[in-house]
């Protein structure tokens, strides 16, 4: 079953409670276990103008001398990380905790910096070069005040950080923990609203390359119970994004479907860093 929805309409969250609720109901259930959150008048409403129309032709302004860059080609890999993986992962960046009194780095940070650090060296970047790290967080529980989990819309926003990849390949993976950690804690009430604001008076569409240099962009959430989605078949075999939003960097986190802790990551890179990615064997672990 293939699914197509407009992000402008919703978000994950709000993707996969609507396929929850679906699949519920073709199972025979009264109704969904949880009912989405419709009312409108407690979240930011604005309207602004948008120019939609279509770039000029770049052949018609250049009298046929320049032809548009064809796209760069990709590939994409299922990268399975176990259980025990995840494990270790998580526990070798939380080994000399940070003397701030920083909190310990979640799951979703330890991982992120495992992706981030061996893409970065699969991409043979120079040291100088920067690379960004992009995070599509959920707003609901930060906005002021908050939105329950059941809000059926789009209530995230991109949040970034950046540094050398000389920087990020030296340290210990505390350091990119660290980096990707402040960077979701201080997307706070405030910020979101400072960043709303911004766009309300310079509205634009946002495009892959808004996503940062050399950037390693994550989406979804291995939180998101996509193998609960049963329409009366039995569980999915795989869940997987679809073609759109396919970029260099763009990474997609799922559960994995055996369970517990287990995670799958959907990774797009260009051909050349994905397969000197499939033979790094620090990455891979016991993938």
């Amino acid at each position: 079953m293939g699914c197509a929805f407009n992000h402008a309409v919703l978000d994950g969250t709000s993707t996969w409670h609507f396929m929850i609720s679906w699949s519920e109901i073709c199972r025979g259930a009264p109704s969904t276990s949880v009912l989405p959150f419709l009312e409108r008048t407690k979240a930011r409403n604005t309207r602004v103008k948008l120019d939609l129309s279509l770039p000029s032709d770049p052949l018609a302004a250049s009298n046929g001398d320049v032809t548009p860059d064809p796209p760069a080609p990709l590939r994409e890999k299922i990268f399975r990380f176990s259980e025990s993986a995840i494990d270790k992962i998580k526990s070798t960046v939380n080994e000399n905790p940070p003397s701030d009194g920083s909190k310990p780095f979640s799951t979703f940070q330890a991982l992120s910096t495992h992706i981030w650090r061996h893409v970065t060296h699969a991409r043979n970047l120079k040291p100088e070069d920067y690379t960004v790290f992009t995070v599509f967080v959920g707003c609901r529980k930060r906005v002021d005040p908050p939105m329950p989990e059941a809000y059926f819309g789009n209530l995230i926003q991109a949040i970034f950080t950046v540094t050398a990849a000389g920087l990020l390949s030296a340290h210990p993976p505390q350091f990119g923990s660290s980096l990707i950690q402040k960077a979701i804690e201080a997307h706070n009430a405030k910020a979101i609203d400072e960043r709303n604001k911004e766009w309300e008076s310079a509205p634009k569409i946002f495009q892959y390359k808004d996503a940062g240099m050399n950037c390693v962009a994550v989406g979804s959430s291995p939180r998101f119970k996509v193998y609960d989605v049963d329409f009366g078949w039995g569980k999915p075999e795989n869940v997987r994004s679809g073609s759109n939003n396919k970029f260099d960097g763009m990474v997609y986190l799922y559960p994995g479907r055996s369970g517990g802790r287990s995670i799958d990551v959907e990774l797009t890179l260009e051909p050349e860093a994905m397969g000197r990615l499939e033979k790094d064997k620090d990455f891979l672990l016991e993938v």
